[in-house]
């Protein structure tokens, strides 16, 4: 059967609309330097992607996750950084004030100056991070700590919370991030056992730790009646209640450095993961410029033949 004029050139046309549709899609490959744009480009490559993209979605939130435990722990040894210095500071008071040529004036000062350490070390008790208390546990809205203003150095008993220097409001609840799968990690510290050594908050000071509130409060007693034997018994706790300053920021810091671990290696399964979801989606950027080319070329050729049929009339079949 003999082709028309008009079957001819809707074929061209029809030709033409395909080359012109392809070398879209391929500009578009260009532009994006993806090749996998949707599902019909590559039908088989649709589920690793999906699946390399929602790992990336999962490697993102625990990066974010631990990024903000990280900068809070940060934030929280400057806290402990504080309590270190509050403590050494505390003992050299206590070592001064043993100096048997002070008069009750000079001990006076030196007290004074114990009574302002205690006030320092409630403000760092009661220190926020974004608008919580980072030592009230799971109560991070309420202030952890509040004097206690009946407070008698002389009635003080560690197996009796009501004579403490400061009542703790907080809870004895550690929060844990998740790391990785089935890893947690303790990522804070409560008031009760950092400053007051009743980790378990049954109202009894543990075995070998102290109230700290109190270690400060009982040294500035003993500097004010001038008691050198209770004076000396206090700078023993001063070095007990330092120590447990140190133990504890050093479990927390050996915690957040393997938060920084854990935050290195899922940057690496990242860069990995993105690495094979590019080779499904990313396109070859010489191999897609030469595609654009060829394209370029078959369209050209294409629109000229339609053009030249186009102006062909009956008298060109005569």
């Amino acid at each position: 059967m003999k082709a028309t004029q008009g079957t001819t050139y809707r074929m061209l046309g029809s030709r033409l609309d395909d080359i012109t549709t392809r070398l879209e899609e391929l500009r578009n490959i260009g532009a994006t330097g993806k090749r996998l744009i949707k599902p019909s480009d590559d039908p088989a490559a649709i589920r690793p992607v999906l699946s390399m993209r929602k790992q990336i979605s999962n490697v993102d939130r625990y990066l974010e996750t631990m990024g903000i435990s990280s900068d809070t722990m940060q934030a929280t040894d400057g806290f402990l950084e504080h309590v270190e210095r509050i403590m050494q500071r505390a003992k050299e008071i206590a070592i001064n004030a043993g100096n048997a040529t002070l008069n009750a004036e000079d001990r006076a000062v030196l007290a004074d100056e114990l009574a302002n350490l205690q006030a320092e070390l409630a403000d760092t008790a009661n220190g926020m991070i974004n608008d919580r208390y980072i030592f009230a546990g799971f109560e991070d809205k309420t202030i952890p700590f509040v004097k206690n203003d009946s407070f008698d150095a002389a009635t003080y008993d560690p197996a009796d919370p009501t004579t403490w220097p400061y009542t703790y409001q907080g809870d004895e609840n550690h929060v844990y991030l998740e790391i990785s799968p089935g890893e947690k990690l303790q990522t804070n510290l409560t008031g009760t056992e950092l400053f007051l050594g009743d980790a378990d908050m049954d109202g009894v000071v543990d075995d070998g730790k102290v109230d700290l509130f109190a270690v400060l409060a009982l040294t500035e007693d003993a500097i004010r009646t001038g008691d050198t034997a209770a004076l000396d018994t206090q700078l023993v706790q001063l070095d007990v209640a330092a120590d447990q300053n140190r133990r504890l920021r050093s479990q927390m810091g050996n915690r957040a450095a393997r938060i920084e671990e854990a935050i290195y290696h899922q940057q690496q399964v990242k860069i990995d993961l993105k690495q094979i979801l590019s080779r499904y989606e990313d396109a070859d950027a010489i191999e897609a410029f030469n595609a654009i080319m060829e394209q370029e070329t078959a369209y050209e050729a294409a629109l000229s033949i339609t053009s030249k049929v186009s102006k062909l009339s009956i008298l060109d079949y005569m």
